[in-house]
Order: structure tokens, then sequence, then C-alpha cells
């Protein structure tokens, strides 16, 4: 790119920076040429201005800009990918000031045993700084299945937190507005009717559901890809899907309905490359699906959010969440005929790797967590979850709760890296990898659209689901890095290297068999105490829409506010639509 052009390209961003900002500078400020420009703030934007002036020198007082650049009058080829913050291709970030103005939501994952006992963590988190909710739910939820089902033997409230209906919803988020927090949940199977409970309880606490502000996961595309927790075969989970987005679109717009998700594509294997195309395909998909609802893409695109794994190659993690950006960004513009930038923005929050913990040395873990957060922060992510220490033991305790909260909070109050939006941007290694990244991308999409009997994303997908693509390349990828510590190519501290250690037992959560007997004890009663004429009137309804097109969030909403159960809900869908199961593959 011409040095006159990237100039331009500083001038348009000091013009966001000062409107974000909240001020009018006469002349502007430089970023990178040694002018940080002070302001003067307006009323609106005092707050905002205190803070960025705290932001504006390192530990020793040195002045820093909010952005850097090439030097002035100089060319760079590679600019034009590259950009300034806030503008497309949004390599760099999504808003001109980066953190010194929207600092990421800490936003801590917690869900364990009866909904009492997760409320409390809820607390404990909100009380000590956390930013936002994220909702685990135990495997019987995650499946659709009620406590008191065969099945949910033994997992009850082990993984997460056990909901069975609306009930459950109300106290899990007891004493907690919902008007006010921000709340995640990681579901996708059953996403729907857990959606639906979640919206009966706001209603109970008097809060208008069009102003609710969250994000429910819902990526099945990924179920079948990596984690396996599907209810029915793909196109009926795809129509409910398609009615989530259509009613929240209309009912409630600042909800994000999809939480395209590749953490569990990473956990299960792949490899960064891999978990970056599969869930960029898996979103574009969900803009085909939007688009094949007549919904305008500038409308319902806003409304997907993407969910990454940070792993603990510190550079690949970055240079990962720079491409997503990137790629997003044009495929919207290009393929998909996005004509505002919010409806191009990639949103993601960010979970440190799991499958990085070890249960050897466990104290080792919170070093890798801290290295995996700073990547995340450093490749600009919107919200974090940093995982504890013992996670690869048990449920995480609240001592290590706390570590792995306060470890977000070291990050953005003591390290400066909430100082200067995309830091390592212009970095050739950076740069070198972020290029690679998108070029591995891009072929995996053509590999995908090959597989496709009608040109699009969608239709590849469900094919390569169909033929094993996907689960055959994530396997050979984790075998490739399991041969690779056998023979010792690579290392992991206290696993196949530095193996001695000091270090005694970890003191773990346990979540007693007692909380199953009460959980089930507790639901008993919830079915003799409601209306069950309602409930069965609530179910016909929802198993005759079921054959229609019409869509479908209001009759479960009806269910769920009659106190129908997740297993109920789900058992009648099942019973119209079919179970699913993979095909055997050798």
């Amino acid at each position: 790119m011409r040095a006159e052009d990237i100039e331009a390209g500083r001038r348009r961003w000091q013009q966001r920076y000062d409107a974000a900002a909240g001020r009018a500078k006469p002349g502007g400020a430089k970023p990178g040429a040694g002018n940080s420009g002070e302001g003067k703030p307006d009323e609106d934007g005092e707050r905002r201005d205190r803070r960025d002036r705290a932001r504006r020198t390192t530990l020793s007082g040195m002045e820093v800009d909010p952005v850097y650049g090439p030097p002035p009058d100089t060319d760079d080829p590679r600019f034009e990918r590259i950009g300034w913050p806030g503008e497309h291709p949004f390599t760099r970030g999504l808003y001109p000031t980066g953190y010194r103005g929207r600092t990421w939501t800490i936003r801590q994952f917690a869900g364990f045993g009866n909904a009492r006992q997760t409320n409390e963590r809820y607390r404990m988190i909100l009380a000590a700084g956390g930013g936002g909710l994220s909702v685990a739910f135990d495997m019987p939820t995650l499946m659709g299945r009620d406590s008191d089902e065969p099945s949910s033997l033994g997992e009850v409230g082990h993984c997460g937190v056990a909901i069975d209906s609306a009930a459950d919803m109300d106290v899990l988020f007891e004493g907690i507005p919902l008007g006010e927090v921000t709340t995640s949940m990681t579901i996708s199977g059953p996403a729907v009717p857990i959606f639906c409970m979640y919206l009966v309880a706001a209603e109970r606490q008097g809060v208008d559901i069009a102003t609710l502000d969250g994000t429910l996961q819902t990526d099945i595309f990924k179920e079948y890809i990596a984690q396996k927790e599907w209810l029915f075969a793909p196109q009926p989970h795809l129509r409910l899907i398609g009615d989530l987005m259509e009613f929240c679109s209309k009912e409630i717009p600042a909800y994000k309905p999809l939480s395209v998700s590749g953490y569990h594509i990473r956990e299960a294997g792949s490899t960064a490359a891999q978990e970056l195309a599969y869930t960029l395909a898996d979103g574009f998909a969900y803009v085909e699906l939007g688009l094949s609802r007549g919904l305008d893409v500038d409308v319902f695109a806003p409304g997907l959010s993407f969910f990454f794994d940070s792993h603990v190659d510190f550079f690949e993690e970055i240079a990962k969440f720079r491409a997503a950006r990137r790629i997003w960004a044009r495929w919207m513009r290009e393929v998909y005929g996005a004509k505002t930038d919010r409806a191009a923005w990639l949103r993601f929050h960010t979970q440190t790797a799991g499958v990085s913990l070890t249960a050897q040395q466990p104290y080792n873990n919170i070093v890798r967590t801290a290295v995996e957060a700073l990547a995340a922060v450093l490749g600009g992510t919107n919200s974090l979850h940093t995982n504890a220490f013992d996670e690869t033991l048990a449920l995480p305790s609240e001592q290590s709760a706390e570590v792995a909260l306060r470890t977000q909070q070291v990050l953005l109050e003591e390290t400066g890296v909430a100082n200067v939006a995309d830091p390592l941007g212009g970095s050739w290694y950076v740069e070198a990898l972020t290029d690679r990244m998108e070029a591995e991308a891009e072929e995996v999409f053509a590999r995908i659209r090959e597989l496709s009997d009608d040109g699009t994303i969608t239709a590849g997908l469900l094919r390569g689901i169909d033929d094993g693509y996907f689960t055959g390349e994530i396997a050979e990828a984790a075998f490739e890095y399991q041969q690779a510590l056998e023979r010792g190519e690579k290392k992991i501290v206290g696993v196949n290297a530095h193996t001695s250690t000091t270090s005694g037992p970890v003191e773990i959560l346990r979540v007693s068999h007692e909380v199953e007997a009460e959980q089930c004890r507790v639901l008993g009663e919830r079915r003799r105490s409601r209306s069950q004429a309602e409930v069965d009137a609530a179910l016909r309804k929802l198993a005759e829409v079921a054959r229609t097109e019409q869509n479908m969030v209001p009759v479960i909403l009806a269910a769920a506010r009659a106190e129908a159960t997740l297993g109920e809900i789900c058992g009648v869908l099942k019973d119209e639509w079919g179970d699913y199961r993979e095909p055997a593959r050798f």
C-alpha cells in the first residue's frame, strides 16, 4: 500500500478514535509518531477519558499511543491486509479505541451440582469482579434428558448444573438481574428449550424479554463434527436454529442466538488452522440459513458470535484470531452481500485450552492458562474465560476459580496489554502467520465447496458430516500430535519433560450423590404441583406445530411457562423427528 493511502487510513482512524473517546482534538494525534494528543473531554466522555489517560503510559511513565503503524511516508505492501483498528477488514480489531475504550468482558464459565449451588458460585464471580456469566450444564441437560431418567443416573450435576424446568432457571438466577447481566449458555442440542426456560425466568423477574442481552451457543454443526451432543438429524436441528434466528431478530434484537463454536473442534484434536476453517465454515452455513429464511443479512448477522479455543502456542493463536476477523469480514461483504460494518464484524469469546491442562503437576496449569489468556487478549478477544488449574481433575474449587478470575484481572490491570490496540500488528512473524492461517483456511473452504452439490457451504458441510470428512481430518491431526509427544518431539512439562516435582495432591471439589437424589426429589414434587392439563395441552400443541412450517419458539416457550420439563419437550420432538445415530465408519 502506498504511503499516502496509509496516511489517509491513519486520519480515518483518528476521526473514529476521537468520536469513540468523546473528544475533539485539534489536528489529531499521529499514532506511532510520538504524539499522544491530550484532548478536552465532554461530559459524556469524561469517564472514558479518565480511563484512557490511565492507559497512556507504561509502568515507568513512558507515553504510548493508542495504536501504532508504519512510519510516515513509508510504503508497506502488507498494509491493505493489516489496516487500522475499527476498519475493514478488521484484522486489528473491531473498535478504533481497542481495549482503551472497551475492555474484554471477564466471563467465567461455571456450573455444577444443582441450581442453588451454581447460583452461589455466580454471586461469588460477580462480587469478585466478573463482568458476565457463562452457564455450564450437566450431561443429562446437554442431551435433553430429565434428571430422573434412567440414562441420567450418576451424571446429574457432575460436569455442570442440572436444569430440568423453568423453575430451576428461577433458582439459578435468583438475585441476579437478568435485565442487567449478560449471560452466555453453552448448550446446542436442546438449546431452544433451555433458552425458553431462561426467558420464563426473566419474565418471572419482571424483565421485558425484548431487552435481554446474552448469547446462546446453539451451534449444531460442531456437534456432528466434534462434540457429539445432538438430539436429531441435522435438518430438524437447522429448522430450530432458523426459527430461533427469526424469533430473536424480531423479538430480542440485542440477543445473540448463535455462538459458532470452534472450541470443541480444537479440544477434539484439530490443528489451529482446522479450528479456524471449520468454525468459519459453520458460520457461513448459518448465514446461508438466515438468507434462506428471507432475513436481511445486515439485520441478523450481528446476532452471530463465535467461540474459540486459545491454546498454548502463543503466536499461532494470536494469528488465528486476527485471520478469523479478516476472513469473516471479507466473506460477509464479498460473498453474502453485507453492507454494514456490524454485519461484517466477527465478535468472539475465548476460553483457554482445557486440553492443555495436565493432571501431572497441576499448578503448572496456572502458567499455561495465563499464557493462553494473554494470547487471546493480544488477538483481540471480546470476552474471555480462564480455566482453573484443577479442571483436569474435577470441577473447579472455589479457590481455583478465584485464581482463574484473578489471572484475567492481573492481565487487565497490571500488564499494560490494554494500552495499545493490536500491539503485535506489523510484526513480520505475526503477519506471516496470519497470512498462512488465512491461506490454509481458504484451502479448506474450497474443499468443502467441492463436497457440495449446489455450491453452498451448507451442502458441503452436510456431505462432509455424512462422509466423515471432518472427524477423519481431526482424528489424523490428533494422532500426529500424539505421535510427536511419544517420540519426544513435542514437550509437555510434567508429562514427558521435567517430571520430578515436590507438589502434593490438590484438594478437589466433589459433587455428592445427594445432589442427584435431591434434584430428582424436587423434580417429582414439581410434576405433582403443576397443572398437568396445561402441560399436556402445551405438549400436544408442540407436536402439532412440529409437523408444520410454523416457528417453534412460541410453542416451546408456552410449554416452558407451563413447567413442562426439558425431557418432556425434547421427547415430543424426538417422537416427531426421530433420533440420529452417526454412521459407523472403518
